[in-house]
């Protein structure tokens, strides 16, 4: 018993604990995005990048989704059972004590018609017990879980970033679709008064039939686009609706208050590669697991090593027989020492098999990186290109609407046929489809850029983006 006292003090003292202590990883980066500035830009956690769209009603619809969305409320419950978790692993170091009471009656069968020969026995009992930590077991196990609880945090903030890309993207989709939908409703009006008149010239021996039945084929196609988007607003309406936990379809009516499409006024903020890995929580996350597993090789190569308990028991009992009392004090402590031997290899597999866990999320970690860098590339590549191509589009859309224009006046003087007024209509039609279309790639692409840098999930202090000069703004869509 000395010599395991002597042991536990030194190991105490030394402080020894097993397995390597984690180290951040690092990995080379650019000074720069290809297409971005060489200038960091902090921590964009802040940021409510979404209030660049100017939409009041999107603004409110991110306040009340990041206070009421299922899975963000999901993964702040994870918070909790990893602050659970950071407790259990802590207990284990330190010393624990049950108690427990009984009272029993005993005796022989002729007891059971008078209690005179019975006896009365009333004791308790009190067992305490330490594993000394001499390897770091438990320290080790306290570094996982701390590590596991930092994990959750930032995977709380992932879910926050996955909800802000998901609702405002789905707010650009449903004001795109109506969009369309109003385009195709004028565009309707123009080939119905253009059928109107063919079939007035049918009548005054100026158009033929064939006239008269392709402007109707005309007509008839665009009714047939509008339910189609009609049905696509209502899905983006029904997303939005669930992203704030609420019935899908209780949303519809309120967003059938149209509105335009949105396009964001502020400047384009990338920030280093650098800034990633402080920014982005998945990144944070990545990070956090390799902390975990790391951890977890000191408690696997812990077990190798020889355990010390410390235990002790103290049982007060009173007994009562009849016409006598006594009791009884019975107690016990001391050391335990616990050495594996011959365990088939078990042991030694548990560290290898820690070990590769601890790479492998090395190995994601790095891979996460790599991928947000990729992701703001792209996103960098496509919004720095969104604005010439909306630019181009909407100079397409006046030719073709002039285009249209003179043809128009054309057939009605009979100087050019049917068809050119109708292949005027589909191309007028054609251009403002794309140019819809281009505004809500210009931007869901900005929504794609701030979510790969992680700004906006930690609104709480939130910044408005700066804007742009007015002659750097994106034209407003039409």
């Amino acid at each position: 018993m000395r010599r395991l006292a002597i042991l536990a003090g030194l190991a105490v003292l030394t402080g020894c604990v097993s397995g390597p202590d984690h180290v951040p990883p690092e990995m080379p980066l650019p000074a720069k995005f290809n297409e971005g500035a060489a200038k960091p830009d902090g921590d964009v956690s802040t940021v409510a990048w979404w209030t660049a769209y100017r939409d009041t009603r999107l603004n409110a619809l991110v306040t009340e989704g990041l206070s009421e969305n299922l899975s963000i409320q999901q993964s702040l419950e994870r918070i909790n059972a990893a602050a659970a978790g950071v407790t259990v692993a802590g207990a284990g170091s330190l010393p624990s004590l049950v108690v427990g009471a009984s009272n029993t009656t005993s005796g022989d069968l002729g007891s059971l018609a008078t209690t005179k020969a019975a006896t009365n026995t009333t004791g308790a009992n009190a067992n305490v017990s330490w594993l000394l930590d001499l390897f770091g077991q438990y320290r080790r196990s306290k570094e996982s879980a701390q590590a596991s609880l930092d994990a959750a945090y930032s995977t709380a903030d992932v879910a926050k970033l996955t909800y802000l890309q998901d609702l405002v993207n789905s707010y650009i989709n449903a004001r795109y679709y109506q969009e369309r939908i109003a385009l195709s409703r004028a565009n309707l009006k123009s080939r119905q008064e253009t059928y109107d008149l063919t079939k007035f010239q049918l009548d005054a021996g100026a158009a033929s039939r064939l006239d008269v039945v392709q402007a109707e084929g005309l007509v008839q196609s665009t009714q047939a686009e509008i339910p189609g988007l009609e049905t696509s607003f209502r899905i983006a309406a029904h997303r939005i609706a669930t992203l704030l936990g609420k019935p899908a379809g209780s949303m519809v009516a309120d967003l059938q208050r149209a509105g335009p499409q949105p396009v964001f006024r502020a400047g384009i903020v990338s920030g280093v590669p650098a800034d990633l890995i402080r920014n982005r929580p998945d990144i944070r996350v990545a990070e956090r697991n390799l902390a975990a597993a790391t951890a977890n090789i000191g408690v696997a190569m812990s077990q190798l090593y020889p355990s010390i308990s410390l235990s002790g028991s103290i049982s007060p009992s009173y007994i009562r027989p009849v016409g006598a009392n006594g009791g009884l004090t019975s107690w016990s402590f001391g050391p335990t020492l616990t050495l594996p031997i011959f365990d088939g290899g078990r042991l030694r597999a548990n560290v290898d098999i820690a070990k590769s866990d601890a790479k492998t999320q090395y190995l994601a970690w790095k891979q996460t990186v790599l991928q947000a860098v990729e992701e703001v590339e792209n996103a960098l590549s496509a919004v720095r290109r969104d604005a010439q191509t909306v630019a181009a589009l909407r100079a397409q859309v006046k030719t073709t609407q002039e285009t249209l224009d003179l043809s128009t006046a054309s057939y009605k003087d009979g100087a050019s046929s049917l068809l050119d007024v109708l292949d005027a209509q589909r191309q007028v039609s054609l251009a403002q489809a794309s140019l819809a279309a281009a505004v809500q790639q210009m931007a869901i692409d900005y929504v794609s850029l701030n979510v790969a840098i992680g700004g906006g999930y930690n609104p709480g202090g939130a910044t408005a983006p700066k804007p742009v000069a007015a002659k750097a703004s994106p034209a407003k869509a039409g």
